[in-house]
């Protein structure tokens, strides 16, 4: 159990501090671009850039893990987003910046799909039934947290010193990140089964695929939907409190919606280990998203606005832990990395398509039935979820034991 803590503690501090360069750039890239020549399209673009290359890289870190191990993939992962972090700063006295923050963008997705695959398969891998969802909670808390704790060191340091002292402070982080991986994270994807892979081999067992419907859904709604028209819900219902506009307003409750999430990642995982099964707490949580996004659609004042994303926040947190838990409940540790990666795929392509579907239809049919959608689709996947584990265990609520490794 002590040995279990602390890798999980150095995975989090380790994917905590090179959160950082993940969330930097966005208090600062906006404002940058008319200056630097950039076009809104493309300032676009570069933001969304590393969750598009993630969608492609997901799958060959998983398959990467399952080959050669997790220590390695780990500290070359962080350190890739942390080269990455510094093309930012080449990027600031470059004759082409968009070119640079856009290459950047693209190193730092490959780099996070290995370390978001690797920290994932390292939590299956320490712990226990009695203690995954916990450790699955405590891991993504750590993913998480970093994003938030970045645009506050974009805003904050380069309002007091400069843009370019906030992304090598950030860079200086990622670099920090890599070297506590390298002192404290050990070999953990050790099966004697481990076999050569391709690189582009996905996952498609049916607990996988069933998980990784859910992770679609709740990325959907959460990150593809809810961030990308918060601003424009709060602009069209005049909503503010004071003298926040659309944007300071609709940043303040999305840092509402990521707080919740991370308090209630540790609870839903841990209620899981405490429980016995996945399961419960899992469509509990779901439940309590449906509950937000319902509330969401019907919301005209700002009291009710906050309650909605506090439910959404805790509804998102708190299916986390049990969810990637679950997953690895079900999966047997020669597939552990391929399994952890084809669920991210599924997870940033709901992400990356739901701005691309919400906010044409918003234009179309208005925010309400969009947002009741989003109630439902997660609870759609946790359907698909539960014939998936039926399938799989001949069960809809299996106790919390790992498969074997057949």
């Amino acid at each position: 159990m002590k040995r279990t803590q602390s890798v999980v503690l150095a995975v989090v501090a380790s994917t905590f501090f090179v959160g950082f360069g993940g969330g930097v750039v966005f208090p600062i890239l906006p404002n940058l671009g008319a200056v630097l020549g950039i076009s809104p399209f493309l300032v676009g673009l570069i933001l969304s850039a590393n969750r598009f290359t993630r969608i492609v890289a997901n799958a060959p870190a998983g398959s990467v893990i399952d080959r050669i191990g997790t220590r390695a993939p780990l500290i070359a992962g962080l350190f890739v987003e942390a080269v990455a972090t510094l093309g930012y700063v080449v990027a600031l006295g470059s004759p082409l910046p968009e070119a640079w923050f856009l290459g950047a963008r693209v190193i730092w997705g490959i780099g996070s799909a290995i370390v978001f695959a690797t920290a994932y398969t390292i939590a299956a891998d320490v712990s226990d039934g009695d203690s995954r969802g916990t450790s699955m909670g405590v891991v993504r808390g750590g993913i998480t947290l970093g994003f938030p704790a970045g645009l506050v060191l974009g805003g904050v340091v380069s309002d007091l010193y400069s843009i370019s002292t906030a992304f090598v402070v950030a860079a200086g982080f990622a670099l920090l990140a890599s070297l506590i991986a390298y002192a404290m994270v050990p070999e953990t994807h050790v099966s004697a089964s481990r076999t050569a892979v391709r690189p582009w081999e996905f996952d498609t067992s049916v607990p996988t695929v069933a998980v990784g419907f859910v992770n679609f859904g709740l990325f959907f709604a959460y990150l593809g939907a809810l961030f990308a028209t918060l601003v424009l819900f709060v602009d069209a219902h005049d909503i503010g409190v004071w003298g926040y506009g659309p944007q300071g307003m609709s940043g303040l409750l999305m840092a509402v919606t990521v707080v919740a999430a991370s308090g209630f990642m540790l609870g839903g995982g841990k209620a899981s280990d405490v429980h016995g099964s996945r399961v419960p707490v899992l469509f509990a949580f779901l439940g309590v998203s449906f509950v937000g996004f319902v509330t969401l659609a019907s919301a005209e004042s700002l009291g009710v606005l906050l309650v909605a994303c506090l439910f959404i926040g805790a509804g998102q947190g708190g299916t986390s832990g049990p969810l990637m838990a679950l997953l690895a409940d079900l999966t047997p540790d020669r597939r552990m990395g391929r399994a952890m990666g084809t669920n991210n795929v599924l997870g940033d392509l709901g992400g990356g398509l739901g701005p691309m579907v919400t906010l044409p239809l918003i234009d179309a049919v208005g925010f309400a039935p969009i947002y009741a959608a989003c109630a439902v689709l997660p609870l759609l996947g946790g359907l698909v979820l539960l014939g998936g584990i039926y399938v799989q265990t001949g069960s809809v609520n299996p106790k919390t034991d790992r498969a074997d490794d057949d």
